[in-house]
C-alpha cells in the first residue's frame, strides 16, 4: 500500500523552497507519494509530486509536514485537524515554537517518518462562535488564540462571562483566550502565563486594559467564555491564530469553549522535555543574570 505524505511550506523564501525541495525527495525515494498544495507545485520545481487542493489535500495521507516558521504550522494544521492526521513542524523561521525539529534535523526526519519511530501527542484547541441578535457571524477554531480587539483608535469595551456568570468589564485594545500551546505566543507578548502543552487549560489574558485587575486567568478545560461587545461600544473584529477574522458589530457575542477536535502533533526522538525548549527558544539566563560574578556569600563577620 502506497504511504502518503503532504508538504506544506513557505514558497516565498528561497531556503525553505530549498528544503522543501530535498525532504520532497528524499520521502519520494522511502516510497512515499508526496503531495504538495497546487499553487506550491510550481516554485518547488520537482517532477512527481502530486498537486492536491480543498477540503481533500489530506484525506488519506499518513503525516504532515510543515517546513517553515509559525505561520506555516498554523496553515498546515487547518488541513491536518479536520482529517486527524499528525502534524510536524520543521522549522525554517525564527524561533518556531510550535516545530517539533529544526533545519538541522533535516536529514533524520525522513528516516524517522519512512520507519515511523515517532510519537503522536493531541493539542489541546479552541472552538468559537459569534452571533448578535442569534444571527451567525462567524464559527471557526484556533490552536494558539482567539482574540477579541478593537478595530478603531477607540478603546473597546468588553463584557467577559464564564461559565454564565459575569466576571468583569474591560475597557482595552481587547481579551485573547488562548490555548497551552498559544501561551508562547500572543498571550505572552500580552503578559499572559507560560502553560506547558500537557496541562488542559484555556487562558484569558486582557490586552492593554484600562483596570486595576487585569491579570491574565488561568480556566478549566470545561468552562466556557463569552465576551460581548458593549452595544454602546464600537465595534470588533474577532481573530483566529492570526489567520481567520470576522467583523464584530457592536452587541456582538463571541463563545469560546474548549475544541471539540485536537491537532495531533508529531514528537522525534530523543524527546525534548518543555524545559529544554522554553530555556532554547526564548534564550532564558539558565546560569543567572549574575553567572559572572564569583559571590560566595557576606564574609563573616559583616552585616548584610
Amino acid at each position: 500500500m502506497t504511504r502518503t505524505a503532504l508538504l506544506v511550506t513557505h514558497t516565498g523564501r528561497v531556503r525553505s523552497t530549498a528544503h522543501a525541495r530535498t525532504v520532497a525527495g528524499d520521502l519520494r525515494q522511502a516510497g512515499f507519494e508526496v503531495r504538495v498544495l497546487a499553487e506550491e507545485e510550481a516554485p518547488l520545481e520537482l517532477a512527481g509530486l502530486t498537486a492536491v487542493s480543498g477540503p481533500d489535500a489530506v484525506s488519506g495521507a499518513e503525516i504532515v509536514l510543515a517546513l517553515g516558521g509559525d505561520g506555516t504550522l498554523l496553515r498546515a494544521a487547518e488541513l491536518a485537524r479536520p482529517a486527524g492526521v499528525p502534524l510536524l513542524g520543521i522549522n525554517l523561521g525564527k524561533v518556531g515554537f510550535l516545530a517539533e525539529a529544526e533545519e538541522a534535523d533535516l536529514e533524520k526526519v525522513v528516516s524517522v517518518v519512512a520507519d515511523r519511530a515517532y510519537t503522536v501527542e493531541e493539542r489541546l484547541t479552541l472552538d468559537v462562535t459569534a452571533d448578535l441578535d442569534g444571527r451567525l457571524l462567524a464559527d471557526s477554531w484556533a490552536l494558539n488564540e482567539v482574540s477579541v480587539e478593537k478595530n478603531s483608535r477607540a478603546m473597546l469595551e468588553l463584557l467577559v462571562d464564564v461559565d454564565g456568570r459575569p466576571l468583569s468589564r474591560y475597557g482595552c485594545d481587547g481579551v485573547l483566550c488562548a490555548t497551552p500551546t498559544g501561551s508562547t505566543a500572543y498571550a505572552f507578548s500580552a503578559g499572559g502565563p507560560v502553560v506547558w502543552p500537557e496541562l488542559a487549560a484555556m487562558l484569558l489574558v486582557p490586552v492593554s486594559a484600562h483596570t486595576l485587575f487585569s491579570r491574565p486567568l488561568v480556566i478549566a478545560p470545561t468552562s466556557t467564555i463569552m465576551i460581548t461587545v458593549e452595544p454602546y461600544a464600537a465595534g470588533a473584529v474577532l481573530c483566529c491564530d492570526g489567520r481567520r477574522t470576522f467583523p464584530l458589530p457592536p452587541g456582538s457575542r463571541v463563545t469560546v469553549g474548549r475544541g471539540a477536535q485536537p491537532v495531533r502533533v508529531v514528537r522525534l526522538p530523543p524527546y525534548q522535555p518543555f524545559t529544554d525548549r522554553l530555556v532554547a527558544k526564548f534564550a532564558l539566563p539558565v546560569a543567572g543574570w549574575r553567572h559572572n560574578h564569583d559571590w560566595s556569600g557576606p564574609a563573616a563577620g559583616t552585616t548584610v
